[in-house]
C-alpha cells in the first residue's frame, strides 16, 4: 500500500514559529513531526509515501532528501493549495488505482497501521472508506463522529460549538478508488475532505479506534502538551529508533504485510 502524507499548510495557528519552520518540521523531542511520520509509516509496511508542499517548500524537500527514506518518498509542490482532496485526485496515478492511505501530518500519533489497514481489507460490504477515530479532549475542534452499531460512520459533525460526544476524526483514512472518483466528480480542482467529501460517504465508512495517543499539534498549547508527553516517554516509540535500525527496517517493511 501507497499513503500520502499532507504536509502543505501555513500552520497560521503555530505563528511566529511557521514564519521560519514548516509545520510538518516543528521538532517534537529531538525528531521532526515528519520524520515521526515517516517511521511510522515505513517501519509498518507501506511501501511509498508522497508528501505534498507548498509552505518553505524548499526547506521540507531538503529535508526529505537527506532522510533515511528518501529512495522511498516522492514529494509533489502545489504552486497554490488544492485543498486534502484536491491533492488527492491531482496525484490519482500514484496510487495506481488502488486503495490508499491518506494522513494529516499534523497529528502526533502511535495508531497501529497494520490493524488500520486490516480492518479496511475485513470492512463491511459498501465501505469505501476506513477512518481513524480517537476520543478527543476537545471535541469543538474535531469532526465527531456517530456510529452505527457495526462502526460504520453515520453522523458527522465537523468542529461545532455543541458536538454531541468526544470519538473524532483522526484525519487518517485508507481509501477505495471510488473516493477518487467522487472528489473527480465534483468537477474542481479545489476540494476539502472533511467538508465536502466525508458527508457525503455517511454509512459508507467505517471507523476504528484507536486508543493510544493522538493529538493535533496545531495550536502552542497542544503543540507542547505533545512535546510534554513525548518528553515523559508517553507516546511514539520510534523516538528512539536509530537510524541503524530505521535502514534496516526499510529493507524488511514491504514484506510486513501482503
Amino acid at each position: 500500500m501507497r499513503a500520502l502524507l499532507l504536509a502543505a499548510g501555513f500552520g497560521t495557528r503555530l505563528r511566529p514559529l511557521t514564519d521560519t519552520v514548516p509545520k510538518c518540521l516543528v521538532p517534537i523531542g529531538d525528531r521532526s513531526l515528519l520524520d515521526l511520520w515517516l517511521d511510522l509509516l515505513f517501519t509498518s509496511g507501506i511501501e511509498r509515501v508522497l508528501v505534498n508542499t507548498h509552505h518553505h517548500a524548499e526547506t521540507v524537500c531538503r529535508h526529505l532528501a537527506a532522510s533515511c527514506w528518501s529512495n522511498r518518498i516522492d514529494w509533489v509542490h502545489e504552486p497554490a493549495l488544492l485543498g486534502t482532496g484536491g491533492t488527492v485526485l491531482a496525484n490519482r496515478n500514484f496510487f495506481s488505482d488502488r486503495p490508499f492511505l491518506v494522513a494529516h501530518a499534523d497529528n502526533l500519533t502511535d495508531f497501529d497501521v497494520a490493524n488500520l489497514i486490516a480492518r479496511h481489507a475485513a470492512r463491511p460490504s459498501g465501505v469505501e472508506i476506513t477512518m481513524l477515530a480517537f476520543h478527543t479532549d476537545r471535541p469543538q475542534h474535531s469532526g465527531i463522529l456517530e456510529l452505527a452499531p457495526d462502526d460504520r460512520v453515520i453522523g458527522f459533525h465537523e468542529k461545532v460549538a455543541d458536538p454531541p460526544g468526544t470519538l473524532a476524526n483522526g484525519a487518517v483514512y485508507v481509501f477505495e478508488p471510488a473516493v477518487v472518483d467522487a472528489i473527480a466528480a465534483m468537477g474542481k480542482p479545489t476540494v476539502d475532505l472533511s467538508t465536502e467529501i466525508i458527508p457525503s460517504f455517511l454509512g459508507r465508512i467505517l471507523a476504528v479506534r484507536h486508543h493510544g495517543y493522538h493529538r493535533d499539534i496545531g495550536t502552542p498549547e497542544s503543540l507542547q502538551r505533545a512535546r510534554d508527553d513525548v518528553a515523559a516517554g508517553a507516546v511514539i516509540p520510534s523516538t528512539n529508533v536509530t537510524a541503524d535500525r530505521r535502514r534496516s527496517s526499510s529493507l524488511l517493511a514491504t514484506d510486513a504485510l501482503p
